[in-house]
């Protein structure tokens, strides 16, 4: 099978596995507040990513591209939905487009579409520097994702069997690229001990990438002819991936991995991700129902973070971090159990807009 027939083939996929729910979101529960003292017109949903500013705390993350006119469309239109609605925008991995040049037009669309954009190229860490510089170089992006995706490589009967090299190569390409590097799990979630080695590097950003949304272990199982039935629920929960990271490092922590909502997201920033990034939900929306309806979405997103932002008496994705909410379930168990005191959420002190002046 050829990359981009493979391409076309992980789209359909990704559209009949759907997303399970078990991302472990609903093991984390806001501590109400009844006297915010805030307005939804003093909302402020900016925030950033290294220095890279954004209007938005979501971006479309990483989903496709290399599979001809199908997936050309498709980066098309999310990149339309990225302009009309002021998100940043990953594409899928362009190791096709170096392998195949008729391919770059599937990348090259995004920047066409969105002239003045914030896009993020995606390569994975096979690569080496000029290769890197090639894809940033290809659609003009603003930052570099280098994704993570051994447990996918596993599982796909044609994919690599050797990871060897793969932080010193992270490392080449964090030190001499132009651009801001980001280093992003697809699916599987990071842990503590990942994420020190990553800071290794001079990644900006690390992208929990977390177990609960597409899972392309199910997805490649679903092309083998004897399963790997055993990775189908590997990983790490995207909540608790966000607190093993943010709890080693001091860098930008983006959440992804099952967001699907905009309490998912309001949860992930809560407990310290800067961003959010989804990715097989709004595929699901622009596929099966409209390009109009996802800008409609995206846009009842913002409205909803604004109204809830509101209730907890914050007024900026920062003061998120203060607010205290209650985690219960595996994902307690989970991080008791690895030792980040998952009670230390339930009694973090509100900042609240009264002491604000």
């Amino acid at each position: 099978m050829s990359r981009s027939d493979r391409k076309r083939e992980h789209i359909q996929y990704a559209l009949t596995t759907g997303q399970s729910r078990q991302a472990g979101f609903d093991d984390i529960a806001f501590v109400h507040h009844s006297l915010p003292n805030t307005s939804v017109s003093d909302i402020n949903l900016s925030t950033k990513i290294g220095e890279l500013l954004l209007s938005s705390p979501i971006f479309i993350n990483a989903m496709t591209g290399g599979g001809g006119e199908e997936t050309l469309k498709i980066n098309h239109d999310l990149a339309l939905a990225a302009k009309e609605t002021g998100l940043a925008l990953a594409v899928g991995s362009q190791m096709s487009a170096l392998k195949d040049p008729k391919e770059r037009k599937t990348f090259e669309i995004v920047r066409k579409t969105n002239p003045n954009g914030v896009i993020f190229a995606n390569i994975g860490s096979e690569a080496t520097v000029s290769q890197a510089r090639d894809v940033v170089e290809m659609i003009g992006a603003d930052a570099l994702q280098i994704h993570l995706n051994v447990i996918q490589e596993l599982a796909m009967p044609e994919g690599d069997r050797s990871f060897k090299g793969s932080l010193d190569r992270i490392q080449k390409i964090a030190s001499q690229l132009e651009v801001p590097v980001i280093i992003k799990e697809t699916g599987f979630g990071m842990s503590s001990e990942t994420i020190r080695l990553l800071e290794t590097s001079e990644a900006i950003a690390f992208d929990v990438g977390g177990y609960g949304g597409v899972n392309f272990a199910k997805i490649e199982n679903s092309r083998r002819e004897r399963r790997m039935s055993y990775f189908d629920d590997w990983g790490i929960p995207t909540p608790i991936s966000i607190i093993e990271a943010t709890s080693t490092t001091s860098r930008t922590v983006i959440a992804s991995g099952g967001i699907q909502s905009p309490l998912d997201l309001l949860k992930s920033l809560a407990l310290g991700a800067n961003a959010g990034g989804m990715a097989g939900y709004l595929l699901k929306l622009l596929l099966e129902r409209s390009l109009k309806d996802l800008i409609d979405e995206i846009n009842i997103f913002h409205q909803d973070l604004r109204m809830m932002m509101c209730a907890l008496g914050v007024t900026n994705i920062h003061k998120l971090n203060t607010v205290p909410l209650v985690i219960s379930g595996n994902s307690y168990h989970w991080l008791q159990a690895r030792g980040f005191k998952p009670e230390k959420f339930s009694r973090r002190q509100r900042n609240d807009e009264q002491k604000d002046g």
